[in-house]
């Protein structure tokens, strides 16, 4: 047996979960990498507002260049990365199982939008649930900004002053600090946001693929553009509360942050930013993010899908029709 066909023998023996959450993690790896910089800038944007936000985008690219070098631009995302490839993998492995049951379950249910918007967004509360504290871990490392060795650079953090020197050491800290509901800290506004952007992004992605002329249903330009868009118009109606959740996640960190203040739900803090800072706040580093965003999630979709067909998943229209007409069958049966 050739090394091609011993391959193809493992990828044909896996299950299909197995190779949804192959597919998923692998997408999120790549997608999560390829724009870690601007994520970076935009955490600091939201909650470094006074060292950042006035000096934009290019300025606060060569500040953190001229302070912390090269990969400063990717401080905080080996968190990321280990957040984002379970995360990812869950989030699509758990859209594919929840369509699927909703429509084993409910055969008569129609097939669009409504069903991957309920999918999608019942997918991403799952995911966040399992992973949240590694993305509570990657905002608090990102956040925290070096100095340099160099004198005549600016030092933006004294050294000694830094609080997390790496993952375990946030974990561990973080747990010790606060308890299990430390790792949990901001949570509720990440599931208030993930649930309509979860969905949202599904439902404007397979609403938008539904319209592509069957020719071009493999075009990967399209499923870019459709990607896209769909991070894009997601993105903008749920963005103010990843303003809020990361302001929760940080609070610890700054002192100036009275303990009252600390223990703030979701919606007060939502309504304390626009009190206090105006509206707008809850949009800093929108601007970025679209950036970050557009390819992102178009990067995402599309590796998903090449990633699913060189892992032979089936069709999703065969494999539904296949579950409906073995329930139908085991009915009569």
């Amino acid at each position: 047996m050739g090394e091609g066909e011993e391959k193809n023998g493992i990828i044909d023996s896996m299950p299909l979960f197995a190779k949804e959450l192959i597919a998923g993690g692998v997408t999120g790896g790549i997608a999560k990498t390829a724009v870690a910089p601007l994520e970076r800038i935009k955490i600091l944007f939201q909650t470094r507002r006074d060292e950042f936000k006035r000096i934009g985008l290019v300025g606060s690219i060569n500040k953190i260049g001229k302070t912390e070098g090269l990969m400063g631009f990717y401080r905080g995302n080996g968190a990321s990365v280990a957040r984002i490839v379970p995360y990812a993998a869950l989030h699509y492995m758990a859209y594919e199982e929840y369509r699927r049951w909703i429509i084993i379950g409910f055969p008569d249910t129609t097939r669009g939008p409504l069903l991957d918007l309920v999918a999608g967004s019942c997918a991403g509360g799952t995911a966040v649930l399992f992973t949240y504290p590694l993305d509570l871990v990657r905002t608090k490392l990102a956040y925290q900004v070096v100095g340099s060795a160099n004198a005549q650079v600016k030092t933006i953090v004294p050294l000694e002053q830094i609080v997390y020197r790496g993952i375990v050491d946030c974990f561990s800290r973080t747990y010790r600090e606060s308890g299990f509901r430390g790792l949990y800290r901001g949570v509720a506004p990440s599931l208030y946001g993930i649930f309509p952007y979860a969905g949202l992004k599904f439902y404007f992605y397979e609403e938008m693929k539904r319209h592509v002329p069957a020719e071009h249903k493999k075009d990967i330009s399209l499923k870019l553009v459709c990607g896209s868009v769909a991070g894009l118009l997601g993105q903008t109606l749920t963005y103010p509360l990843d303003v809020v959740r990361r302001q929760m996640q940080v609070e610890r960190l700054s002192a100036a942050v009275k303990e009252e203040t600390r223990r703030r739900g979701t919606m007060q803090t939502l309504f304390k930013v626009a009190r206090e800072e105006g509206w707008k706040q809850l949009f800093s580093g929108l601007s970025i993010n679209y950036l970050k965003v557009v390819p992102s999630v178009a990067i995402g979709f599309t590796v998903y899908d090449v990633m699913k067909l060189h892992l032979r998943v089936p069709p999703r229209e065969e494999m539904e029709a296949e579950a409906v007409t073995t329930r139908k069958r085991n009915v009569f049966t």
